[in-house]
């Protein structure tokens, strides 16, 4: 493909979580991380909507989940950043834990603080679970910084960097 071919990629819009209590995370990134909520839309289950053209229900069209039922949320996270919530009432069977950061399709979500010892301290005052750190970065390749990672309270792993 030829560089006239490729999109332009103009910026990043959201991030996206699945989580198992929409109501909870939406109130913890709300009150915590002062995030605002956008909106709210669903439930939205397959067994409602009409089959697509092509015999596929409207979530595994759109979301590749077969047999879906989910909700949404919309939060603006930063000035630059929202964080679109995802609960799954169905299928029954989907994993209820977030993967190890070893596993395929693994995420994080890194965050740029002022302060991080004071990020930190915050947040493990608000049900944060903080592991080792902090990591510090110094004359290599990536620039010089404080990086610590914390777990919210639903196991999501979160990087935290503070640039020296």
């Amino acid at each position: 493909m030829s560089d006239k071919q490729r999109p332009l990629f103009k910026r990043a819009d959201h991030v996206s979580l699945t989580v198992t209590d929409l109501d909870a995370t939406v109130a913890f990134y709300t009150e915590v991380f002062g995030a605002t909520l956008r909106y709210r839309m669903g439930p939205f289950d397959a067994a409602e909507i009409p089959l697509m053209d092509d015999g596929r229900d409207w979530t595994e069209a759109h979301v590749n989940v077969p047999g879906a039922r989910l909700h949404i949320a919309m939060l603006q996270l930063t000035d630059n950043l929202g964080m679109e919530l995802f609960q799954y009432d169905k299928p029954a069977d989907a994993a209820t834990t977030p993967p190890r950061n070893c596993d395929v399709g693994a995420r994080h979500l890194c965050l740029e603080v002022a302060d991080v010892q004071a990020a930190v301290n915050y947040l493990q005052a608000h049900k944060c679970q903080v592991l080792a750190g902090p990591i510090v970065s110094e004359d290599g390749p990536a620039p010089d910084s404080l990086s610590w990672y914390v777990l919210d309270p639903f196991g999501h792993q979160l990087e935290l960097v503070q640039y020296t």
